[in-house]
């Protein structure tokens, strides 16, 4: 995701049914930028236990297009940014990953494959233009793949952009046209989209006009009646995704491909990281964009059912957080899967349900000492190297913890990285500050996990400690030597 700008009171990003057919159902991204992720075979159960119908992947992971397979469940998978230097330079090597990654799931029996998305907000202003002369290539290059696959037919190629790709002249969606830095390069991928009968993807996100502007009026963010609505030639716009969508309509339709299907590939509201993110938006969001969905209620131009992926699934505590620290709280539900607020997708339950035979660590956290001495030149560095690798995203204003003291930040950030690195002794030796505790420090507002166990949290932390070396050999010397 990323940041873009609508005229106005427009700012959104992005740094998130099918129209190809008919629209079926809600979809829903799953990440994977998890330190201990939930397996695979958990989640897809997740999915049919919740009536989801279709799931957006960021990229080719084997074992979960392996749980995918007869789900029943439809299918987008990813291409991350970062192959599409090499795709876009090498139809062979285009062939290989269709090969790898479409044709054996969909030979084996398997998974229903309909998209592959080619990139991901590959023209980010924050990426300077890197993707500019390689995601139309990657994407002429996948899709000769597929046809020479024999499957041109029945898996389409898209590329999810976000929503600065196209602009308004005013604050009115009629004033709609694609951004003049890329207009040419937008009209090459939608007519090459057109050709291929294949749909265009946008992200849009409501809450980034929050973030963004602290004017920006909130009720105009929801769906249950801003009071002073846009009037666009008789058409009313009473909400950001309404009016955001419809200037990418106006876009497609002044240059030609007025009747493309669009598919909203990412859209959501996170609980937590940032004062505007939380529990009580974001149920009144998706909530909101459920209802509609589900009344089958599109926008004032295309008033027919819309084709969406919320964002997201299940929190993801090893993303980025550079374009802010709500990055890691999109998820409907916890780390753990666990639901996080009520949500109706229209199923019998009317509300979301859980994971199941989710295992945990001990019930023990790694918290400041009472004695430990606050003024001690240790508490800077150790607070912060605790955050830098764990997840400290809940703290702050308006955050979920951000009543704590002093003291519980420091044992916050002590018992993240503790359960991060799946409870060893050697993670809560900050010196003179840290212990180890069986007795639950969490506040009402405030949460303090007890990780889950999952083996392939080992490949991400080893990977994640790897790439530290030098960071962490001088910290195993500095601790020891205290």
């Amino acid at each position: 995701m990323g940041f873009a700008k609508f005229k106005g009171c427009f700012v959104l990003v992005f740094f998130v049914g099918f129209l190809v057919g008919s629209v079926s159902g809600i979809g829903v991204n799953w990440g994977t930028q998890s330190t201990h992720p939930l397996p695979p075979s958990t989640v897809v159960k997740m999915l049919k236990d919740n009536g989801i119908q279709k799931v957006k992947l960021f990229d080719a992971d084997s074992d979960i297009l392996e749980a995918l397979k007869k789900s029943g469940i439809q299918v987008m998978v990813g291409i991350p940014n970062d192959m599409l230097y090499t795709l876009a330079n090498s139809l062979q090597a285009a062939e290989k990953w269709v090969s790898k990654n479409i044709s054996a799931h969909l030979s084996s029996g398997g998974v229903d494959i309909r998209y592959i998305a080619v990139g991901n907000e590959p023209f980010l202003s924050t990426y300077n233009g890197t993707f500019e002369s390689t995601t139309l290539p990657a994407l002429q290059n996948i899709q000769s793949a597929l046809i020479k696959s024999g499957l041109g037919n029945q898996v389409k190629v898209t590329v999810p952009m976000n929503a600065d790709v196209y602009l308004s002249a005013s604050d009115k969606p009629s004033d709609g046209d694609f951004r003049p830095d890329i207009h040419d390069l937008m009209l090459q991928i939608v007519k090459f989209l057109s050709q291929n009968n294949a749909p265009f993807t946008v992200n849009i996100y409501p809450f980034i006009s929050l973030y963004s502007d602290a004017n920006f009026p909130v009720d105009f963010a929801f769906f249950d009646g801003f009071q002073t609505p846009i009037n666009d030639n008789g058409r009313i716009y009473d909400n950001v995704l309404d009016a955001n969508h419809d200037t990418l309509v106006w876009a497609l339709q002044k240059n030609g491909f007025g009747n493309m299907p669009i598919i909203v590939g990412e859209i959501g509201w996170p609980t937590d990281g940032d004062h505007n993110a939380n529990i009580k938006y974001a149920q009144r969001f998706n909530q909101g964009f459920m209802s509609r969905l589900l009344a089958g209620k599109g926008t004032p131009i295309r008033p027919g059912p819309i084709d969406a992926y919320l964002f997201s699934l299940i929190d993801e505590d090893g993303k980025s957080i550079q374009p802010g620290n709500f990055e890691r709280h999109w998820g409907m539900f916890y780390y753990d899967g666990k639901p996080k607020y009520l949500l109706n997708l229209g199923t019998r339950t009317n509300s979301l349900v859980g994971a199941s035979g989710v295992a945990y660590l001990p019930k023990k956290w790694c918290v400041l000492k009472p004695s430990a001495n606050l003024n001690s030149d240790q508490v800077a560095p150790s607070v912060s190297y605790a955050c830098q690798n764990a997840d400290c995203t809940s703290l702050g204003y308006g955050t979920s913890c951000g009543g704590l003291d002093v003291r519980g930040n420091l044992s916050y950030a002590f018992n993240s990285y503790y359960q991060v690195n799946d409870q060893i002794d050697s993670a809560c030796k900050f010196p003179g500050l840290s212990v180890v505790t069986d007795n639950d420090p969490s506040t009402p507002n405030c949460k303090f996990i007890i990780m889950i166990q999952t083996d392939s949290a080992y490949y991400f932390r080893n990977w994640r400690r790897i790439w530290s070396l030098p960071m962490m050999v001088f910290v195993f010397l500095f601790l020891n030597i205290m």
